[in-house]
C-alpha cells in the first residue's frame, strides 16, 4: 500500500480510459485490427496506444502514403460503435457521487464522441466539465489538456488532483504542477512511477474541510 497525497485540493481531474473505467479489451480490439491493416507487429505496437490521443499515435508512427487525420478519424468511429466489455473501474461511481458537481472534471485523450460513447456504455454519470482530444493543440504528455480542465473549473492548477493509469498521463499532470493518484486497475505489471497508487475506488473517500477543500482518504487504514 503506498501512500496517497496528504493535503488538501479544490479538485479532482480524472483521466477516463483505465481511471474511471475500462476499455482496453474494446481499443486494443480495434487498434489490432487496424495494426494487421498496416503492417505492424501487434503485439509490439498496442501497448503505445494508451494515454495518447489517437492522432499522436498514428503520426508517431510516421507511415507513409497514408492520411493521418483521416486514419485517426476512422479509427475513432470505430471505436465509437464498439463498446461491448467496456466496464466502470470497483468504486468508481459511488466515490464520484459523493464529489461536489463542480468540483471535478474529466481529462481524456479520446475525442468528445468517443469519450461520451464510453462513459455510456459503463454506466458512469456524464461529467460536468470534460476536456477532450479535440480541445487542445498538444496532448498528454504535455501539461495542456490538465491546465484546461483546471481552468474550465476555475481551479488554480496547484490545487487540483489528477487520478491516472499511464506514464503519459502522469507527465502532463507533474508538467501541469499537480499532484497525482496513480490507479492500477488495469495493470498487469508494475508502473515504474513514484506516485501513489489505488487499485481501484473501493477503499477511497473523500472528506470536505471545514475550509471547504477536499481531502482523498482510504477507508481501512
Amino acid at each position: 500500500m503506498t501512500a496517497l497525497p496528504s493535503r488538501d485540493y479544490d479538485a479532482f481531474l480524472f483521466d477516463m480510459d483505465g481511471t474511471i473505467l475500462t476499455s482496453i479489451i474494446a481499443a486494443e480490439r480495434v487498434w489490432a485490427a487496424w495494426a494487421r491493416e498496416h503492417g505492424l507487429d501487434v503485439d509490439v505496437f498496442l501497448p503505445t496506444i494508451h494515454g495518447k490521443r489517437s492522432i499522436d499515435t498514428v503520426r508517431n508512427l510516421g507511415l507513409p502514403d497514408i492520411d493521418v487525420e483521416a486514419e485517426a478519424q476512422r479509427i475513432t468511429q470505430l471505436e465509437i460503435e464498439d463498446v461491448e466489455g467496456i466496464e466502470a473501474i470497483a468504486g468508481v461511481a459511488a466515490f464520484l457521487a459523493t464529489l461536489p458537481v463542480d468540483r471535478w472534471a474529466i481529462v481524456t485523450s479520446a475525442p468528445r464522441k468517443l469519450a461520451e460513447a464510453r462513459i455510456a456504455a459503463a454506466g458512469l454519470p456524464m461529467p460536468p466539465v470534460m476536456v477532450a482530444a479535440e480541445d487542445v493543440q498538444r496532448g498528454k504528455p504535455a501539461p495542456d489538456p490538465f491546465l484546461l480542465g483546471a481552468e474550465k473549473l476555475g481551479m488554480h492548477p496547484q490545487q487540483c488532483l489528477v487520478f491516472e493509469d499511464t506514464l503519459a498521463g502522469l507527465q502532463a499532470a507533474e508538467a501541469a504542477g499537480m499532484d497525482s493518484v496513480v490507479v492500477t486497475a488495469t495493470h498487469h505489471e508494475p508502473l515504474e512511477t513514484k506516485v501513489g497508487g489505488v487499485p481501484d475506488y473501493d477503499d477511497l473517500r473523500v472528506i470536505r474541510t471545514p475550509e471547504g477543500r477536499l481531502r482523498l482518504q482510504r477507508t481501512r487504514s
